[in-house]
């Protein structure tokens, strides 16, 4: 008969050594799980703020160049006000358009055949535009801003279309998505959008 070996018992710094590698074990689980939580309410919390306050929108075509260029990617603060100069942003016919807001409701605009725009007799500073064009429209200048609305105009003038067709016409406040703050991509655009 063959003899049994004795059991061997661990000693107790071995003991010790498996309860570390244990605990440890739990703490690694423990903050992985509580950094799984933190990115999941991180990414829960802009997606809300960006639906809610700050929505992300992607600009489409060159009429607001050279300001916004096609494919810049922009962030707005969701308002429904606006005043003379702001780029907003706005829904139409189940497309999102940005334009520059030129007047408010009351304003009587004014455009010559050279495309100087006049808001109230007084000609308007633009010195984010490159080229002043009247461009196309069926719009009869000077025109009345209804009350309450925005009269826009793209940058690009001779592409834009904007406020000086009667399709688009002016822009109701119930219609914006907001003021369009700054461009977030690409890297090289980013800044303020004025």
């Amino acid at each position: 008969m063959k003899k049994k070996k004795p059991i061997e018992l661990p000693t107790i710094a071995e003991l010790e050594a498996e309860i570390q590698r244990k605990k440890h074990k739990q703490n690694q689980h423990h903050l992985l799980r509580n950094a799984l939580y933190a990115l999941i309410t991180v990414a829960a919390a802009t997606a809300l703020i960006a639906v809610l306050f700050m929505p992300v929108l992607k600009a489409y075509g060159s009429s607001m160049s050279p300001t916004l260029t096609d494919g810049e990617i922009v962030t707005a603060i969701k308002t429904s006000k606006a005043k003379v100069g702001d780029v907003i942003a706005f829904h139409y016919n189940g497309k999102i358009f940005i334009k520059r807001v030129i007047a408010l409701g009351g304003s009587v605009v004014d455009m010559d055949e050279a495309g100087n725009v006049s808001v109230d007799g007084v000609p308007l500073e633009e010195p984010y535009l490159t080229e002043k064009v009247a461009g196309s429209g069926d719009v009869e200048f000077p025109f009345q801003v209804p009350d309450g609305q925005y009269f826009v105009l793209g940058d690009n003038r001779v592409i834009s279309a904007d406020s000086r067709n009667s399709i688009l016409g002016c822009v109701d406040p119930e219609d914006m998505l907001g003021r369009v703050l700054f461009c977030v991509w690409p890297l090289g655009s980013f800044g303020s959008v004025r």
